[in-house]
């Protein structure tokens, strides 16, 4: 991450502190709003589509992000609550900057990924990216599964890296797509220490039967 850290460096100052608390906030309100519009018209305004934008409708490069992940009044208090944690975690860890820059990066690989598809999409693989980055840096956090079963979100997250498999094998070509560079903050800020423990463990490994064939002679 020295990249980053340089980024940090020169700009200090170029950061919303506290930033997944107005996103949180942003999605209960567009929730009320979905609940209370018979028309059906907030999400379709809000969601992120390529060929949309290209007419003028630039808002939708950002007003996606605040698209509920669900309509379910008793599911949005969960997982808002989840997203508010995960994301004041990681601000916690990183400092404002570095958080901000990881959203921000998703952000554009979500954007990117909607135009390379052409189709629309909202923010849930955004948002799973921090759980990634919560689950790596926290593997062994648990939380109440469905408020009942505890369960450390290392376990989450393997079950999301198999969803993001099955996403990339057998859905559609903007699904793949938006799967893949939902990733991209994730591979950008943590690639390069999962490489370097890739290899130390393959050395590990290595060492390990080079002492048990020189044991055994």
């Amino acid at each position: 991450m020295k990249w980053i850290n340089k980024l940090e460096r020169k700009f200090p100052h170029m950061a919303i502190k506290n930033l997944i608390y107005y996103i949180v906030f942003l999605n209960a309100v567009i929730f009320i709003l979905i609940l209370i519009d018979d028309t059906g018209s907030v999400i379709p305004l809000l969601e992120l589509r390529p060929a949309l934008v290209l007419q003028g409708e630039v808002w939708r490069l950002i007003s996606y992000i605040f698209i509920p992940p669900t309509t379910s009044i008793f599911f949005v208090i969960f997982v808002l609550y989840f997203y508010y944690m995960v994301g004041t975690a990681l601000e916690q860890e990183w400092g404002a900057f570095k958080f901000n820059l990881y959203y921000l990066i998703g952000m554009l690989g979500t954007t990117a990924g909607a135009f390379i598809a052409g189709g629309g999409t909202t923010a849930v693989y955004l948002n799973m990216s921090l759980f990634l980055a919560f689950a790596y840096l926290y593997p062994n956090f648990e939380i109440l599964l469905f408020l009942l079963v505890p369960i450390k979100v290392k376990y989450l997250a393997w079950f999301y890296w198999f969803f993001i498999g099955y996403t990339v094998i057998t859905a559609p070509p903007a699904s793949k797509v938006a799967a893949l560079v939902s990733l991209a903050n994730f591979l950008l800020f943590f690639g390069d220490d999962i490489y370097k423990n890739f290899k130390r463990r393959q050395q590990v490994s290595s060492n390990r039967k080079k002492f048990k064939m020189f044991k055994d002679d």
